[in-house]
């Protein structure tokens, strides 16, 4: 998948984050739809609890960027996550809401949806220069 290891390793350091994130996001989602929420608005909410963990998390340790963070850096990570939530409600409503897949199966696959998003974003856009600064080879 993968044609060196530092890449196969950068992309293995943002599934870990990844799956911290994604906890919390299961758990809070769940407890608002179980507590009454629209699915929707549980998404959203839900979505943004793991975001400021995974900005610093993946720019300290999956990107190790070394230079000073910006408002353009922030910027970018903001819409970034922003089409990646996009994609997530996007399948939720249509796996969830048009089709009656159930709810666990549906957040499931709008989860992988929404990774793809967020790990090129993140990758080729947000932190890209990161691996000029560092020396690391793409």
């Amino acid at each position: 998948m993968f044609a060196n290891k530092p890449r196969a390793a950068r992309f293995l350091r943002f599934c870990t984050v990844g799956v911290g994130n994604t906890a919390v996001d299961f758990i809070a989602f769940f407890l608002l739809a179980l507590g009454g929420m629209p699915y929707l608005a549980a998404q959203a909410l839900s979505y943004a609890a793991g975001i400021v963990n995974s900005y610093f998390l993946n720019r300290r340790w999956t990107f190790r960027v070394v230079r000073k963070a910006n408002a353009l850096e922030a910027g970018r990570f903001i819409i970034v996550n922003a089409l990646s939530l996009l994609m997530s409600l996007g399948l939720l409503a249509v796996l969830h809401g048009e089709n009656q897949l159930s709810l666990w199966l549906s957040k499931f696959i709008a989860t992988g949806g929404g990774l793809v998003v967020n790990y090129i974003g993140s990758r080729l856009w947000v932190f890209s220069e990161n691996r000029k600064t560092s020396g690391e080879i793409s």
